[in-house]
């Protein structure tokens, strides 16, 4: 049957749509999946569904329905479809992979890092929990990956808030220390990312502009503190690419102090 059925055409396919014979749906539907008809695959997985339930083939269709919305890239329907089977099936034969697929199509769907980034964070969470359901899975190090990219698109999301803060200076109020703080906390939030030397010399940057730019009674302690900066920076990046900007703020700083 099914090598016959790898036969039909588009007018056969409207047929079977209509179709009340869901077994023979069922079969057809697993036939266009594995030639990737995506497409004609969900949708007759979609009709058989219902009819599906308590039968031996219930789990099978769900998860694959989820692979199709998967392949053919709608990554939000894929998702829900995912959820619905680990929801339905906490202990099926696809719950494990599933969960994993349902977090990686959230994945896959994040924005650039300069929109909001709502489904980014929905994202992470979906891959914690993964994670925490199944410590010692083989997806365990693809889920970390993916954690770790996903964490780094927040954190440029908030180095560009720093460095738009850094870029208005003194307009309209103390920009600077926005600056800092947006930094600081990017960095004590995600400490590993790929930007801490980035984030790191921008707020060195951001002190000493404040300092260049303050008012006297200020200026010495906020010279002093990007002093202190400076030794932290460099302790930190002893070879950083930034060093001869870090090094001349410092020498300018002393300068100023002095």
């Amino acid at each position: 049957m099914l090598s016959a059925v790898m036969l039909v055409g588009c007018t056969q396919y409207a047929k079977v749509q209509k179709s009340m014979d869901y077994d023979y749906k069922y079969e057809l539907a697993k036939v266009y999946y594995m030639e990737g008809e995506y497409s004609q695959a969900a949708s007759l997985l979609e009709d058989v569904l219902a009819f599906m339930k308590g039968t031996m083939y219930a789990e099978e269709s769900l998860y694959m329905l989820s692979m199709c919305y998967f392949d053919m890239k709608d990554y939000v329907t894929a998702s829900h479809y995912f959820t619905t089977y680990f929801n339905t099936y906490p202990k099926g034969v696809y719950a494990e992979v599933a969960r994993f697929m349902s977090a990686k199509a959230l994945y896959l769907d994040t924005p650039d890092p300069r929109l909001d980034q709502s489904s980014t964070i929905r994202a992470i969470n979906e891959i914690q929990v993964f994670t925490e359901y199944y410590p010692y899975s083989e997806y365990k190090q693809a889920a970390h990956d993916m954690l770790y990219e996903l964490h780094d698109r927040l954190v440029e999301k908030e180095y560009r808030s720093a460095k738009l803060y850094y870029d208005l200076g003194n307009y309209m109020g103390n920009n600077y220390q926005a600056c800092i703080i947006t930094a600081q906390n990017a960095l004590n939030d995600y400490p590993y990312t790929k930007l801490r030397e980035d984030l790191s010399i921008l707020i060195l940057r951001a002190r000493y502009s404040m300092a260049k730019e303050s008012v006297r009674d200020k200026m010495i302690d906020r010279y002093r503190d990007t002093i202190d900066e400076y030794h932290a920076f460099k302790n930190e990046f002893p070879e950083s690419k930034y060093l001869k900007e870090a090094e001349k703020i410092y020498r300018d700083s002393q300068k100023a102090i002095k």
